[in-house]
């Protein structure tokens, strides 16, 4: 599955993708709306971002690779449990973390490989989610990419989504951990797939109010624009922008197969329209 280290390869699918339906877009254009898409403020943040994920002499990265290696059962992964939020794949979002459990988390995965669980709580009230009735049983390991105090004291960290996991078990101790298990997807190459794609792009034009023929002149910057090089990424792209509840939004997430996760956007899709979501907080 791509993630944010493919974007130029994604900006190219972008804008040939949107030069068969006769729309005109440079390639430099198609690179600031996939740094939009994938969370980060324009291009030249994303290209720093690449740039530090690689490693010293590493060549440029493959623009069709494989998936990056999931975690593997048995391994303890820190978690962020999260209040009304649920985080997808590819999705780079700021938490602001209150709780001194998370705030532990925090420091040992910074001590560590940086990798984090991030799951949604069933109840946001919960100050202490410690059990596996207490959270959602589907998450997304996802890394760190920094963190900061603020002025108020609140710990602010940056976390860009990796794969879906299954929580197996859980270890409530200075910290709340997980060993899980990735969630593979399925049909996210069939030609099903590739049909709900074309179908579920051109829905999301009148859902979201976008005109791709303006986007020379008007670029929509608030809500960016999905990639659709990848129905997997295309899904996980719209998810968080949907009008839905928690419960809707994690029922996607757990929704492996492509194609059915497709199907149902297209379906949430027929009511609202895309709202205000608060920050993030764990």
């Amino acid at each position: 599955m791509r993630d944010f280290r493919d974007a130029k390869a994604m900006a190219q699918t972008l804008s040939e993708a949107l030069n068969a339906k006769s729309v005109s877009l440079s390639h430099s254009e198609s690179l600031e709306l996939i740094a939009r898409v994938l969370g980060f403020r324009d291009w030249n943040v994303l290209a720093a971002r690449i740039q530090a994920s690689q490693p010293v002499g590493a060549g440029p990265r493959n623009p069709t690779p494989e998936a990056s290696p999931p975690p593997s059962s048995g391994a303890d992964l820190p978690i962020f449990p999260m209040r009304d939020f649920v985080l997808f794949p590819q999705m780079t979002v700021p938490v602001f973390v209150g709780r001194d459990k998370t705030r532990r988390a925090v420091e040992h995965a910074m001590a560590g490989d940086r990798r984090v669980l991030v799951v949604a709580q069933r109840r946001a009230t919960d100050d202490d989610p410690g059990s596996l009735d207490s959270l959602y049983p589907v998450g997304v390991t996802a890394s760190v990419i920094n963190c900061q105090t603020q002025v108020d004291g609140v710990l602010k960290v940056s976390v860009s989504g990796l794969q879906r996991a299954a929580i197996l078990h859980l270890a409530n101790a200075d910290f709340l951990a997980a060993e899980v298990a990735p969630v593979e997807e399925q049909r996210g190459q069939s030609a099903e797939a590739a049909a709900r794609s074309s179908a579920v792009l051109d829905t999301y034009q009148s859902y979201a109010n976008i005109d791709f023929s303006s986007i020379q002149r008007r670029p929509k910057a608030r809500l960016g624009l999905p990639s659709i090089g990848d129905p997997g990424v295309l899904a996980d792209t719209l998810a968080p922008l949907l009008s839905i509840s928690i419960e809707q939004k994690q029922q996607l997430l757990e929704t492996s197969d492509v194609v059915a996760r497709l199907e149902k956007i297209l379906d949430l899709m027929k009511a609202g329209r895309p709202e205000n979501r608060p920050e993030p907080t764990a």
